[in-house]
């Protein structure tokens, strides 16, 4: 299998700038089975946070086998780098686009931290 280009640029608008494997399968031009094949994870034994593979495409630490996977870019650019050899990997990390949902959430959380204000404010009161 051929990889489509020898750079990568590898952008991500995430909070904490983690990838999920759909957004390694678009970078890295692999199929999603294989980054699933590629991810340093043991589903059949269970085990969350394996020991680290320099082999192996190392997620970041889970708390429980329903938190989705996610990759800090920079170890997708070692694990490209490294065991992929592709020659050239850059890294760019956008910020965040404000979307309607996100402003949405923003304003809930403002009156969410407000209405805790008002309540703490009260019980000092009493």
């Amino acid at each position: 299998m051929s990889l489509p280009a020898s750079t990568f640029e590898i952008s991500n608008d995430r909070a904490y700038n983690l990838m999920d494997v759909e957004e390694i399968q678009k970078t890295l031009g692999r199929s999603r089975a294989s980054i699933y094949r590629y991810a340093n994870t043991d589903p059949s034994k269970g085990l969350l946070n394996l020991p680290y593979d320099p082999t192996r495409l190392n997620p970041e630490l889970r708390q429980s086998d329903r938190d989705p996977l996610l990759f800090h870019p920079t170890e997708v650019s070692r694990f490209a780098r490294d065991v992929l050899k592709i020659k050239q990997v850059t890294i760019q990390v956008q910020e965040t686009a404000q979307n309607e949902t996100n402003r949405l959430l923003k304003e809930i959380l403002q009156e969410l931290r407000s209405l805790n204000q008002a309540i703490r404010s009260n019980k000092t009161q009493e």
